[in-house]
């Protein structure tokens, strides 16, 4: 098998982030954001992706967490697109339904090379921490229009806003795994009649 990792650096006047992804690791993520609650979504999805993530950021902090939130999705999203090379041999769809208590959330993911984010969560609060939970869609959507996935994000119960995040990004995780694991029966092949993605 390939080695699947990636290395990515944005380096501009409001942010100097880098990541490095393993897309076939041991789930564990090192470094820091600077945001201490995203810093725990990431690690969900490092965990239950067994994805291995290491981030570097520092940022605007002192104006708001928006570009720092911003610029990881993208950066993330330029690293999984590298690192997934021409998507030859992959399940290509992972989907997850996770629970947290009285949170449910489902996430779906294609990696169809055209970017789209379908977000339906209302959040129970305006911020976690210190976190504007607008900012989540701002991560996705940085995310979605890097890596070229088309992403559905269902939150469908849960009145804990920390649940209703945590159920997301566990389930953000694990569709990852499950669509860019290799499908021995894909043996290589291009999962697309059109014959790239």
């Amino acid at each position: 098998m390939t080695e699947r990792t990636a290395t990515v650096s944005r380096d501009t006047k409001e942010t100097q982030i880098t990541v490095s992804v393993n897309l076939d690791g041991q789930g564990q993520l090192s470094g820091e954001s600077g945001v201490p609650f995203l810093d725990h979504m990431l690690d969900q999805v490092a965990r239950h992706g067994l994805i291995d993530l290491d981030i570097q950021a520092q940022g605007d902090l002192h104006i708001d967490d928006h570009h720092t939130v911003e610029d990881l999705g993208i950066t993330l999203g330029q690293a999984f697109a590298q690192a997934i090379g021409d998507k030859r041999g992959i399940y290509r769809y992972g989907h997850a339904y996770v629970p947290l208590d009285e949170a449910l959330s489902r996430v779906v993911v294609d990696f169809s090379g055209r970017a789209g984010l379908f977000m339906n969560v209302e959040f129970t609060r305006a911020a976690i921490g210190r976190l504007d939970t607008q900012l989540f869609w701002e991560f996705f959507q940085g995310f979605v229009n890097h890596a070229q996935v088309t992403l559905h994000i269902d939150n469908l119960k849960g009145f804990n806003a920390h649940h209703q995040a945590e159920t997301i990004f566990k389930a953000f995780g694990r569709a990852l795994r499950m669509a860019v694991a290799e499908d021995p029966r894909m043996a290589g092949q291009m999962p697309s009649t059109k014959g790239c993605l």
